[in-house]
Parts: structure tokens; C-alpha cells; sequence
């Protein structure tokens, strides 16, 4: 094996890149600058001071009752937010679901995902 850099090495979710304390995810609920809307998922959006864009995600029992299908969703949420977060401005984002998952698909759950980060690089 040889010791080269790949591209995948640079774009990593690191912890920085989390909103962790429950007065991070508060400042982003009581003070969105935008909220923007799928017919499954919704994001809040709010400018933070920080030097990197920072994804929380709020994923309820009730919408998403098994485990096994909430971690699918927040890591399909990580993942994009991983790819597209060095084209992303300083902004804290908090997806949450607004309707249930059951019977969507994968390739349709990554699109509304894509489609929400496309509309905050936009800005």
C-alpha cells in the first residue's frame, strides 16, 4: 500500500463540525434565519461565529419509531452534510422530520437531503 493522500481523507465529519450542547441546538430552534422545507425533512438554519458549518439533527421516536431506521437517517444526513460542508458558508443546521419515513426510499431520503444543502449553498 502506498502512502498517498486521497480526497476522502480531507473531507471528514469531524467533531467540530456538530452541534453537541443542547444550548446549540436551542439557539438554532428559537432563532432560525431560515427554515427550509421537503415533503419529509425540514432544516432550520441559522449563521454561526464559527469558522466551519455545524449539522444537528432532531430525529423523534414518534416520526421514526425503530432505531434501525433513525440511525439510516442520520447517517444518510452525515454523510451529505460530509460532502457538500466545505461548499457550505458558516451556518448551524438542524434537520428534523416532519412526516414519516416509512415506505420512502433511500435514493429519495438522500435527494431532499441534497436538495436542502443545495439551497444554503445558494445563498
Amino acid at each position: 500500500m502506498s502512502n498517498t493522500v486521497s480526497a476522502s481523507t480531507t473531507a471528514r465529519f469531524t467533531k467540530e463540525q456538530r452541534l453537541l450542547t443542547p444550548a446549540a441546538f436551542r439557539e438554532v430552534f428559537d432563532a432560525p434565519e431560515r427554515k427550509l422545507h421537503q415533503s419529509h425533512l425540514m432544516a432550520f438554519i441559522r449563521t454561526n461565529t464559527h469558522d466551519t458549518p455545524r449539522v444537528g439533527m432532531a430525529i423523534t421516536k414518534r416520526k421514526v419509531p425503530t432505531a434501525v431506521a433513525r440511525n439510516l437517517v442520520k447517517r444518510q444526513i452525515r454523510e451529505q452534510f460530509r460532502v457538500k460542508a466545505s461548499s457550505l458558508e458558516n451556518k448551524d443546521i438542524v434537520f428534523i422530520i416532519k412526516n414519516s419515513i416509512k415506505g420512502i426510499s433511500n435514493t429519495e431520503l438522500k435527494n431532499e437531503i441534497n436538495n436542502i444543502l443545495k439551497k444554503i449553498e445558494k445563498r
